[in-house]
């Protein structure tokens, strides 16, 4: 009876894996780099988009059907910051369009829960567009200056946490 909405929830689960897997990629190559900021936004962001599986997959087996737990796409392997957020804010937009979609599938064929679980998801997806939006914006105005202040702030928490030397050492 709701196998197209299973179809449609098992896409979303595709897609909120990928997410995770991608901005916790980011999140270990940014804390690599001293971005405290930024690798905090990706883990923050990635546990967002791991509950988000984990509503849909909860929706999924509701409607008796079997939740896919697999990739939409690889992760990709990518270092630089900006290219980072460029991508994590494509992968927001597909999420947005897709869901969008996705809500207005549902109640064509008379699934108004699974319609509004998707305009749930959606309003944190556009949120995540625009704290990824802000960074890129952020990282244009000020450059270099911006990922070096993230790293020059975590050097001076560290220092701030350092035990004190003793007298004569």
């Amino acid at each position: 009876m709701h196998d197209k909405s299973i179809a449609l929830l098992n896409q979303a689960v595709a897609e909120e894996l990928t997410a995770v897997h991608q901005y916790m990629y980011f999140h270990f190559h940014c804390d690599n780099q001293g971005y405290d900021p930024l690798s905090a936004l990706f883990r923050a962001i990635a546990i967002q988009e791991m509950l988000h599986a984990e509503r849909l997959a909860e929706r999924i087996l509701f409607l008796d059907g079997e939740v896919e737990m697999v990739l939409a796409a690889p992760v990709q392997k990518i270092h630089d910051v900006g290219k980072m957020l460029e991508m994590a804010r494509k992968l927001e937009e597909e999420a947005i369009v897709h869901y969008n979609q996705f809500a207005n599938q549902c109640a064509a064929h008379g699934d108004a829960v699974s319609k509004r679980l998707f305009e749930d998801i959606l309003v944190d997806e556009e949120r995540h567009y625009n704290q990824f939006d802000q960074e890129i914006d952020n990282l244009t105005r000020f450059g270099q200056n911006y990922l070096a202040l993230q790293s020059i702030e975590r050097a001076k928490a560290q220092a701030a946490a350092a035990p004190p030397e003793a007298p004569g050492a």
